[in-house]
């Protein structure tokens, strides 16, 4: 796996990022019948300025959010609650998939909040983002359901709970 990691937030060196983030990576793209070692994905871990920065030139949004994903195509079913197509390696065999931002403040707030580590909850956004690198979204409810279903499945096979246990009860 081509797995590259930007860190402009030193803060991040509170966690294990680049273990984590290999581990959440290749565990999701396993699941999803993608050989690890053809994939590349970059990833920066900044701050809540960058990434508000980011979110106001992409999203027309001024404002910081947990994390971000720029696929390299788009993968995405036009039926709701159907399955990605899965992308397709290029002539050399690799298979981009995109980038990922990932912003310290808000992800340290978001798990203070939630009483969850660091850790397990950067395992969650990073899974999630690369989901969206991979044609899974949340707008309409078939998708977020199957979207969704698969964190929840990939996060307990990395040994962590259902991120989503509050929103849907016991």
């Amino acid at each position: 796996m081509t797995f590259e990691i930007s860190v402009d937030d030193s803060r991040w060196g509170k966690v294990d990022l680049p273990s984590l983030a290999e581990r959440a990576v290749a565990e999701t793209l396993r699941r999803l019948g993608l050989d690890p070692d053809d994939c590349e994905v970059a990833l920066l871990a900044c701050d809540d300025t960058r990434i508000a920065e980011l979110n106001a030139d992409f999203r027309g949004k001024p404002q910081p959010t947990n994390v971000l994903s720029w696929p390299a195509e788009d993968l995405g079913a036009e039926i709701p609650g159907a399955r990605p197509d899965l992308p397709e390696p290029d002539f050399t065999g690799e298979i981009a998939l995109g980038d990922i931002a990932i912003a310290f403040g808000t992800c340290a707030r978001e798990a203070r909040e939630q009483g969850k580590s660091l850790a397990d909850h950067t395992t969650h956004l990073i899974v999630h983002g690369l989901l969206h690198l991979l044609g899974y979204d949340h707008i309409r409810d078939p998708d977020a359901t199957l979207m969704e279903g698969l964190e929840v499945e990939i996060l307990g096979r990395l040994g962590l709970d259902d991120p989503y246990r509050e929103q849907h009860g016991p």
